[in-house]
């Protein structure tokens, strides 16, 4: 396994992440603990969880979440594994039908810690990731609430999800003006075929230091050979079909050079993620243990300039950073 520092931090944690979205929902329990267990085994210490992962969720919202996060507490509670991983999981998502059971009130962030801590059978979590801005909060209030998290021991680590990079820049100067550690990592959208925070985000996360975690590394499946599995008449959901439809010939002409270089689709999509130095580690969420397994190929996989060249014009970016990328 290969690692890197989380951002700006001391904290090393490995290239691939494990993420869980699946466990609880499209992943009972017992593959579950299997996909974890292979993940330690391979050396994967990254787990990445969210409060609201689970499911299936139930219309008045009391049921399905935290099962996630239920299922790696049990996990954990087998014993000799908690100080081997670097456990992350996220608040802001409703966990209930009240009007403070969202966002990141510190109300609602003292609460959702305390409950996550509770499921996830732990006293510390390493990574608190906000999962989304909240635009009604103030970040004195927000810093205020993880502050006391961290200094009561129970977070260690802050991060952000689905933030601008305006955003990003916005809570790091108030982070730093209570002298304040901030944000060490962000969670974004990123893959091959979705590119827009080159712009702004990539730009933002080097400047102040934050590690780049991305989700959807796969492109929900688009860029991991969906053409070639359709063809053998594989089933992909309705979603999958009209991407596919939609991005024909650049998945023609992406599935043809990943058969020319000699890789699988998938393993190329995370090693173009990997050769970028922001990047910290990218996020894989199996459904089996089998997939785990083949996902660690990607570490091996080197793309040559001339290959990158080529990605690039299959799948275009936006054209650089802001504000070059559409201004002089």
């Amino acid at each position: 396994m290969q690692y890197a520092h989380l951002g700006r931090t001391g904290l090393k944690v490995s290239r691939l992440a494990l993420g869980t979205m699946n466990f609880g929902d499209a992943t009972d329990e017992a593959a579950s603990f299997k996909i974890m267990d292979s993940a330690l085994e391979a050396g994967i210490n990254l787990f990445d969880t969210a409060d609201v992962y689970g499911g299936p969720q139930s219309p008045d919202m009391e049921q399905g979440y935290g099962l996630s996060e239920e299922i790696i507490g049990r996990w954990l509670a087998q014993g000799g594994r908690r100080e081997q991983i670097v456990l992350a999981t996220k608040v802001y998502q409703p966990m209930g039908t009240g009007p403070n059971d969202k966002y990141l009130s510190a109300y609602k962030i003292r609460k959702a810690a305390e409950d996550s801590l509770r499921r996830l059978q732990t006293d510390h979590i390493d990574l608190y990731q906000m999962h989304h801005i909240d635009r009604s909060t103030p970040w004195e209030e927000i810093w205020q609430a993880m502050e006391q998290l961290v200094r009561e021991g129970k977070v260690i680590y802050v991060g952000s999800s689905n933030f601008a990079g305006w955003q990003i820049a916005t809570a790091q100067n108030a982070a730093a003006s209570r002298s304040f550690l901030g944000l060490v990592s962000e969670q974004s959208l990123y893959n091959l075929s979705a590119r827009t925070i080159e712009l702004e985000v990539i730009p933002a996360l080097r400047h102040y230091g934050l590690g780049l975690i991305p989700w959807s590394p796969l492109g929900g499946g688009l860029l991991g050979g969906a053409l070639k599995k359709a063809q053998e008449g594989r089933r992909a959901t309705p979603k999958t079909q009209e991407a596919i439809e939609r991005h024909r010939p650049q998945l023609e002409a992406y599935e043809a050079l990943c058969v020319e270089i000699g890789e699988q689709p998938a393993d190329v999509a995370l090693a173009w993620l990997l050769h970028n130095p922001v990047l910290t580690a990218t996020i894989v969420g199996p459904r089996t243990p089998e997939q785990l397994a083949t996902s660690r190929h990607a570490l091996d996989v080197h793309l040559s300039k001339e290959t990158l060249d080529k990605l690039d014009e299959i799948w275009p970016g936006p054209g650089g950073e802001a504000p070059e990328a559409y201004a002089w």
